[in-house]
């Protein structure tokens, strides 16, 4: 009975443990996308068109600096194409950890953007390695928008905004 004990205690440990941010972008993501991380991103000498794929309100919180909102829910593939019709440039996607952006990221892929790559934890990552967010007037800012109770866990730094 005590062995029967252990184990059920280990089980429930380990469902509420918390996962690494691998861990979780494993479970929603598909790596259909390649990661890009934070330093490469802040780092690239090469122009990047950054698109930020969360909702206009987070956008309106803090972005990346020159980053271009898309959002997700309000995502039109068909406008987006005809800012962009260089099909080879380099599009990086974020959104807050990687889940959204890699749906994004998806669907310009499929509508043939070669260099288009997913931003490894996205802007919470980018703000926790301590690279500058911005405004909606271009001044920067630590508030980030966190999108849910459950993700702000992964923001680290920063003044966490629900709403």
């Amino acid at each position: 009975m005590g062995n029967l004990m252990v184990l059920v205690l280990l089980f429930v440990f380990k469902s509420y443990s918390q996962e690494t941010l691998s861990e979780l972008l494993n479970i929603y993501n598909n790596k259909s996308v390649p990661y890009i991380s934070v330093q490469e991103l802040a780092t690239s000498k090469t122009k990047t068109i950054v698109l930020d794929a969360r909702e206009l309100k987070e956008f309106e919180i803090s972005h990346i600096k020159d980053a271009i909102h898309v959002g997700f829910d309000s995502f039109n593939l068909k406008s987006t194409i005809q800012k962009f019709n260089d099909k080879q440039q380099t599009i990086v996607v974020y959104c807050s950890l990687g889940v959204r952006s890699e749906d994004i990221a998806e669907q310009l892929k499929k509508a043939g953007y070669s260099k288009v790559k997913n931003l490894y934890g996205g802007i919470f990552e980018w703000k926790n390695n301590g690279f500058p967010i911005y405004n909606l007037e271009n001044k920067e800012t630590d508030s980030i928008h966190t999108f849910s109770m459950k993700w702000s866990k992964w923001l680290k730094k920063g003044i966490k905004v629900y709403d």
